[in-house]
């Protein structure tokens, strides 16, 4: 398998649910703006997220695909189809109790989640409302993980990747049609999550049908493989609720400030998480499968050179993305929501956010390369130790940061601690001779430096004073915007090609 292909396809789909999800927010600004209704929203919205996050993607996905690989390289058929069956019927079980609770405890969670809400008369139940609604995707979305765990394994990247498309067309759909049916409007998107969510695993079932990996609801609580996920579970749980605590407290201190803080940073969070998505979590969707193979077959070598091509490429990618969010803040967040109820305030309060955010993006999406070297080992321990470190150094930057920043200390925060975990994470890969760098770093980042300031110059010429960005029509905006990003990629990969750099050096084989 050709993992720069495989990583160009899933960026691709990737890339399609990230245009949608700026379709999706630009109607949403457009529509709601920024904020008491946004607020509540995307805080109802951010509960589940979170416990998405955790089961699914997080925790869940560290303790079930590394030991899935081994069952599928290992095993026969039948094993494996048989963990499945019983890890599915687990999880949705558990999942089901899990989404109960929190529909009756809806008022509980909003008011330990965002206290400051209950200052303003009519927020708190309102967002606790809106909760009952969306909490349900918790369930759907971890299901949906599972089935994308599956289908990774057995390399069908583009069907995970593409799956995020629905929700987006869903949130389009209620937003833009939904809205004036709904009192108060705001709960057309808590249904659109809702639907959004049964969407994406309805299209994932007929996929596992086809590798017969379709799971029948059989609970088996001696199944060894069972008990072997969920003490891989137990630590990863602790280990992804650290990273999420640091997310939550964001948002507790967030509901403090000024009405729209909430708002804002969603806003910039989802620039950040463009670049994030496309890059960082495309590499580790395709780096913990192949690296749990290596691991399985025992090829220390190649896994240690996998490592290296996926931190090669993420600095590559990573490093020009965070110069271009920060140099084009006003730009991006002026083309893509300066419309309607989001005002010039709005954007200026965003970009605050956004050029906080970049500071770390290159940490946060190494953070996505370097973690899987020790889930893919079925270390999970690690990664929650370092985490731990990581939690209470961002906490710590979150009381200096706010004062001053307001709601920009808190992303610079989040940055800042990811950027840590990072290093913490590469220096406990080479202490333990997991990974050793392959010959040509030096040289490799004096090139890469040259080719990023070259691309920065140009963009800094070419976006000219925020001002004119405001002052323009969104037609203008949008056709400035497209001119001036393909002049900066244009230098750049120029840059890159002048210094040496070809596009053969970073084709690499599982």
């Amino acid at each position: 398998m050709n993992l720069l292909k495989a990583l160009a396809t899933v960026s691709g789909m990737t890339l399609i649910s990230r245009i949608l999800g700026f379709v999706r927010d630009l109607v949403i600004a457009r529509a709601f703006g920024a904020g008491l209704a946004t607020d509540a929203f995307f805080v109802a919205f951010k509960i589940p997220n979170l416990l998405r996050r955790l089961f699914a993607e997080g925790a869940f996905s560290q303790a079930f695909v590394p030991i899935f690989a081994e069952y599928k390289n290992r095993r026969g058929e039948r094993e494996t189809k048989l963990l499945v069956d019983h890890v599915a019927a687990l999880l949705a079980l558990a999942l089901f109790v899990v989404t109960l609770i929190g529909i009756l405890a809806a008022p509980l969670i909003i008011y330990l989640m965002a206290p400051g809400f209950a200052a303003t008369a009519g927020k708190l139940e309102l967002t606790a409302g809106l909760l009952r609604v969306t909490f349900p995707y918790i369930l759907f979305i971890s299901l949906t993980a599972l089935a994308g765990g599956i289908l990774n394994t057995y390399s069908r990247f583009s069907v995970p990747a593409v799956t995020p498309v629905l929700l987006n067309l869903s949130f389009i759909a209620f937003a833009l049609w939904g809205a004036p049916h709904f009192d108060p409007p705001v709960t057309a998107l808590a249904w659109a999550v809702f639907v959004g969510g049964v969407l994406q695993l309805l299209f994932q079932m007929p996929f596992l049908l086809r590798i017969r990996m379709l799971p029948r609801f059989r609970l088996d609580f001696k199944d060894e493989g069972v008990w072997r996920v969920l003490r891989q579970m137990g630590p990863a749980v602790f280990g992804v609720s650290i990273g999420q605590v640091s997310l939550v407290i964001n948002v507790i201190f967030a509901s403090f400030l000024v009405t729209g803080s909430v708002s804002w940073l969603y806003y910039a969070d989802r620039l950040m998480e463009f670049p994030a998505g496309l890059l960082g979590a495309a590499l580790g969707t395709i780096l913990l499968p192949s690296l749990s193979r290596h691991h399985a077959e025992r090829s220390t070598q190649q896994y240690s050179e996998l490592l290296d091509w996926g931190l090669r490429l993420t600095l590559l990618l990573a490093a020009p993305a965070a110069a271009a969010l920060a140099l084009l803040a006003v730009p991006l967040v002026a083309t893509l929501f300066h419309y309607g109820e989001f005002g010039a305030a709005d954007v200026i309060a965003t970009r605050k956010a956004v050029i906080a955010y970049s500071v770390g993006l290159i940490g946060l999406i190494m953070v996505k390369v370097l973690a899987p070297g020790f889930y893919a080992r079925q270390d999970i321990r690690t990664p929650v130790r370092i985490a731990l470190v990581t939690l209470a150094v961002t906490q710590l930057l979150n009381f200096i940061l706010v004062w001053p920043l307001r709601h920009a200390g808190l992303a610079l925060a989040i940055g800042l601690g990811a950027c840590l975990n990072a290093a913490l994470l590469l220096g406990g890969l080479r202490r333990r001779n997991i990974y050793a760098p392959q010959p040509g770093w030096p040289v490799f980042l004096v090139k890469l430096g040259i080719a990023v300031y070259a691309m920065g110059a140009v963009l800094w010429i070419a976006a000219g004073p925020d001002a004119d960005w405001l002052a323009m029509s969104a037609a203008g905006r949008a056709a400035n915007l497209s001119w001036v990003i393909v002049l900066g990629a244009a230098t750049y990969f120029a840059a890159l090609w002048l210094l040496g750099f070809r596009l053969a050096d970073f084709a690499k084989r599982a």
